[in-house]
Formats: C-alpha cells, structure tokens, sequence
C-alpha cells in the first residue's frame, strides 16, 4: 500500500502527467482538493473507488484516512492542484505518514507558473535581463514569510517574480516593489490559469491594482511581475548564435 500525492496541474484535465492520471485510475482510495482540482480528473477514478473530497477535512481526518486505508491494504490518490511541491501542503502530512510507517511517493504536475508563462506566450528567463525566477508568496492570512524573503527584498534581486497567494495584498505587493522594480516594471494577474474562465490582466506596477479592482479578482490569481514580461530589446541567447559551438554542434569553420 501506497499514498500517491499527484500534482494534477494548474486546472485543464489534460495538463496533467500520464503517470498521476494512471494512478488516479488504478486506486481504490481518491483524496482530492475539491476547491482546486477539476472534477473530470476526479471522474477519472475506477467506479468502485472511494473518492473523497478533502476541502472540508482537517489535517488528522485526511491522515486517518489514509491510515484506514492502510489497515485495509489500499493505495491512495492524495490528488493536489497544481505541482504539490510547491504550496502544495503535502509535508505535514508525509511527516505524519513517516511516523506511522505508511509508504509515500509524489507525482510531479504542471505549476500555474509555468502554465501562465505557456499561455502568454512568454520566457521567464531572457538574456541580459533576467536569469532568474523566484517563486513566493505574501504573509496575509497564513504562515508569515521567514526573516529575509520579504518582498522588497526579492525585488532587489531584479528576478522575475510569481507570487503566489496574495492576490488579496497586492497593494503591498506594489508598495513594496516599486521601489526596487519601478512603476513601469510590467505586471500579470493571471486568474485560473489553463481553466475555461481563466484571465490576464496585462500592466505595470502603476496601474495594475484599478485593473485588477475593475475586473472583481480576489481569489486564485497568480501575480507575475518581471521585466521580461515585455519581450523587447533583449539579447538572444548564445545557444544557437552560429559561432556558438559545444558537444552537438561543431565549428563549421
């Protein structure tokens, strides 16, 4: 018996792994995040399954039943949105599993950073303007951020920024980051990524929040903010200049 935490991606069924739809598929045992995951993948589950719905489970009642399940011999699908190595949740409940002694594995999904860059069209990463993407989050109602990933402090970095789960302080988001990334530093909300109602508010620090309001977004938006949002000027890349050679490419010359 095994619990199989499967990362089911940012929202449409068909973007996530064939791996995790195959374990959806054979567990006997399906423990998903309802107010995340779409039903189709759920609807997925062999017809005999015991598919629950965890948005209104407290921690201990999602492990004892896993618990119940390993009493029985079952395998779980412990189904998150998105990649659930990233605000997924998933490690208090494998350190609760480890002291029980119940077998674990994870299944990567596809992150909501990397389908709204996939649906803008867009690199995170350009030459000479940002190699570096740092994925976070705002203390608001939750764990408060550690010493040192403040904000303010990130947007010194010049990296490009997804910020997770603060579409509610995105007046600090702009107070805070303005100073460092400037009003003009482009800005995308990016509402339900990959879901049938998803949306992108295209801006920059200065008039993003009245855009943002106007739309009536107050949940599960993304807020990427980055100067390789606006893809002009940058340098290519060096990995397919012709005098560029490495192991696959030789010099003609």
């Amino acid at each position: 018996m095994t619990v199989r935490f499967i990362g089911a991606g940012p929202g449409a069924p068909d973007l996530i792994t064939v791996r995790g739809l195959e374990l959806i598929r054979a567990a006997p045992v399906v423990l998903y995040a309802g107010s995340l995951v779409p039903p189709e993948i759920v609807a997925a589950a062999r017809p005999d399954a015991d598919v629950r719905d965890t948005a209104a489970m407290d921690l201990e009642s999602i492990v004892s039943a896993m618990q119940d399940a390993h009493a029985a011999g079952q395998d779980v699908a412990r189904v998150h949105s998105g990649d659930p190595s990233l605000y997924g949740a998933i490690a208090e409940q494998i350190r609760r599993l480890q002291a029980l002694g119940i077998p674990y594995d994870v299944t990567p999904g596809v992150s909501a950073t990397a389908a709204a860059a996939a649906a803008l069209g867009t690199e995170l990463t350009l030459p000479e303007v940002s190699q570096t993407v740092i994925l976070t989050r705002t203390a608001v109602r939750a764990s408060a951020m550690p010493p040192g990933e403040e904000l303010a402090a990130l947007g010194r970095t010049g990296a490009t920024l997804s910020i997770h789960l603060s579409i509610n302080n995105l007046a600090r988001v702009v107070r805070d980051l303005t100073p460092h990334c400037g009003a003009d530093c482009p800005v995308v909300v990016a509402y339900r990524v990959s879901w049938p109602d998803e949306l992108f508010i295209r801006g920059t620090l200065s008039d993003i929040r009245p855009k943002v309001k106007a739309a009536g977004i107050t949940r599960t938006a993304l807020i990427l903010v980055g100067r390789v949002l606006d893809q002009h000027g940058f340098a290519d890349s060096r990995l397919y200049a012709a005098d560029h050679t490495h192991l696959f490419r030789k010099n003609a010359g």
